[in-house]
């Protein structure tokens, strides 16, 4: 096994990828070895992975890459009689699964051909031929002639999508499967677009929107997706997000006590307990703890880009749930329950405030903060005064109207018709129509 020590965390490479399936593994082999200080375990691991698999030019490009970069392993050597073995079997197989859906096609069997063209899709993916996956996946929408068929398709192109990184086709088939009555039904499958939904919007920084998908996963789906995302991802995504977006009510009720999400929560304690601390206003600890998360989080190919942000938004949330019930607090003492100095966290505060983020002022002589609130009861006293002179304005409208509908001196006229050259009469005055 092999183990990489960062700061207070220790990861072992070889449990954590064994968390995945598929092309995932190769996927983040790579994201590590480009990312962190390795040995050649890693490199190892990452060719014998794609040895297991068809996708000989991925293999002959990675090793290429390995070479460049001074790898020195026996393994990174192209292995030419094992790529010719490969190829010339896989272009036997798509000379067969062409022929079966040309013939499909002749006679006309609407479930040969999509099984023909789902066939494909998944040669061609196993292959590294994303785009033209895609398209085979695509196809075989026309011959689905049920809801289960039609959320296999999505399915489908939605796996091929996260691996494009294309956002807005992974969104458009997850509306469509959604839409299918046969979603609801599996609870694998509806785990599957609700994890697919949360990455989409992980990756468009819509952190609120990925919290809420995310916790929302059925607990059936357990390691069922693992050529996207494990189990222990999704309560990792899941309780960051919701951290940097969730208010203290949302935390407690949907987080902290959502009996779904407990149990992916229970797979990772780390991230359990930065939620409680942080729900608890033990920001020392949460934070801290964060901090020696941070390197190991960086490691993961999907979250690496966000940590930064999700990191600033979940301390800014922090500083904002400290000072929000008093109405002065001393810097000193909050600097000591952040774990900071007095002047970072000065500074941290104005730029808070320069945001609209705090209503507050800093007394910087003092080193205290004052919080900028309305005066409550003159506040309370002008609202019963608009609400007393709304109540007068409509009494003396109503009174208005009923002093008019008792006056039978005057007529409500009835509003004059349009009228269409047939109405007119020959001399060219209208007629109305009653």
């Amino acid at each position: 096994i092999f183990f990489r020590q960062f700061g207070m965390a220790t990861f072992d490479v070889e449990s954590y990828i064994n968390q995945y399936s598929g092309g995932a593994k190769v996927t983040r082999l790579l994201h590590i070895w480009e990312h962190a200080p390795s040995t050649n375990d890693v490199v190892n691991m990452c060719i014998s992975e794609l040895k297991k698999g068809k996708n000989t030019a991925k293999y002959k490009t990675v090793c290429q890459t390995f070479q460049s970069k001074g790898v020195q392993s026996p393994l990174v050597q192209i292995d030419e009689a094992w790529v010719a073995h490969v190829d010339d079997a896989a272009a036997k197989q798509l000379e067969k699964l062409e022929m079966d859906l040309s013939s499909s096609k002749t006679h006309l069997i609407k479930e040969s051909i999509r099984l023909g063209f789902n066939d494909l899709g998944a040669f061609h993916y196993e292959r590294g031929d994303l785009n033209t996956s895609l398209k085979s996946y695509v196809r075989s929408r026309e011959y689905c002639t049920n809801s289960k068929q039609i959320l296999e398709m999505c399915l489908n192109v939605i796996q091929v999508a996260l691996e494009l990184n294309n956002v807005a086709l992974v969104n458009q088939y997850v509306g469509k499967a959604e839409q299918s009555a046969e979603a609801t039904k599996d609870k694998k499958d509806l785990g599957k677009l609700k994890v697919a939904s949360g990455l989409a919007n992980l990756d468009s920084r819509k952190y609120r929107a990925a919290a809420r998908k995310l916790i929302e996963t059925p607990l059936e789906l357990g390691n069922g997706y693992s050529e996207v995302m494990s189990a222990n991802d999704i309560a990792i995504f899941g309780g960051l997000c919701g951290l940097a977006s969730f208010d203290r009510n949302e935390l407690k009720t949907k987080l902290i006590d959502n009996v779904n999400f407990k149990h992916y929560l229970e797979l990772v304690p780390e991230i359990r307990e930065i939620i409680k601390d942080f729900y608890d206003s033990r920001y020392t600890t949460c934070l801290s703890a964060l901090e020696r998360m941070k390197e190991v989080l960086m490691l993961d190919i999907h979250l690496r880009p966000h940590v930064p942000v999700l990191y600033e938004q979940i301390r800014q949330r922090a500083l904002k749930q400290y000072v929000s019930p008093f109405m002065s607090v001393n810097l000193n003492k909050m600097a000591q329950a952040f774990n900071t100095t007095t002047q970072l966290l000065e500074k941290e505060l104005a730029m808070l405030i320069m945001d609209g983020g705090i209503q507050a002022r800093i007394d910087s002589h003092n080193k205290i903060l004052y919080a900028r609130r309305d005066n409550e009861r003159v506040v309370t006293f002008e609202k019963a005064i608009n609400t007393g002179r709304e109540f007068v304005s409509e009494t003396e409208a109503n009174i208005r109207r009923l002093n008019m509908l008792r006056n039978g001196d005057f007529q409500v006229r009835q509003p004059r018709l349009q009228m269409s050259p047939s109405q007119a009469s020959p001399s060219g005055t209208q007629v109305l129509a009653r």
